[in-house]
């Protein structure tokens, strides 16, 4: 069964979104934390760490090997339930294996992020052990959005990370609830998605019928509201 994980960073919100038994997990990044008004990234990310005991992805957001090794221990010390979230390459495209590789020797919990293609897992798992946990988020959303077919990406990481029974492939950038459906078929053992997507999500299961009588209720109403004559 693919798990939900709730990408999202506003307090109030996972305060919500931890409630509901479908959510698994939370990812964050810097830029949902910067939406959601952090000014101090430790006392911010220990703040959503009391209140769920459910995995917590917190990104590193050094550009340099040095300081990506001193943020991640830094990080990984915060909490039994916090992945390190490395991105895959620096802001100049070099491949972060040494970074990966350090912090997995030590038995730091690693989700991989920005990951787009196959060639990139296979690096990703020349630089890991078959034991710590590892995540690896492919952004499915953001290649379909660039016109290319997340697919073969996906299908090609299943294949290669059977092996590794610590390695989970994570769906990223979500864009519409089908995903999920889409990323369950596959074989993805993670979603990521936002609130919203979450919500839809919950309402799966409505009949083809009940989608059109709702539809049409809404445009109805909607018109009434706005006193439309014709």
């Amino acid at each position: 069964m693919t798990k939900i994980y709730c990408d999202i960073a506003d307090i109030k919100l996972i305060k919500k979104f931890n409630r509901k038994k479908i959510v698994k997990g939370f990812t964050t990044n810097p830029s949902l934390m910067r939406k959601a008004g952090a000014k101090d990234y430790t006392k911010y990310t220990k703040k959503i760490l009391k209140i769920t005991n459910k995995p917590v992805s917190c990104e590193v957001f050094a550009d340099d090997t040095k300081n990506m090794l001193i943020q991640g221990n830094r990080i990984s010390k915060w909490g039994k339930n916090v992945y390190v979230k490395v991105p895959v390459t620096n802001s100049k495209g070099k491949f972060t294996g040494k970074v990966i590789k350090e912090l997995n020797k030590k038995n730091i919990k690693l989700n991989i992020t920005a990951v787009y293609t196959s060639s990139q897992t296979k690096e990703i798992l020349k630089n890991i052990n078959k034991k710590t946990k590892v995540i690896i988020s492919i952004f499915a959303g953001r290649m379909s959005d660039s016109g290319k077919d997340p697919i073969p990406q996906l299908k090609e990481s299943l294949k290669i990370t059977k092996k590794y029974k610590n390695v989970e492939l994570l769906w990223a950038s979500t864009r519409e609830p089908y995903n999920y459906l889409q990323a369950r078929n596959l074989g993805c053992q993670i979603i990521t998605a936002p609130p919203v997507i979450i919500e839809k999500i919950e309402n799966f299961g409505k009949s083809f019928k009940k989608l059109t009588t709702d539809t049409v209720k809404g445009f109805l109403s909607d018109s009434k509201k706005s006193k439309f004559k014709i």
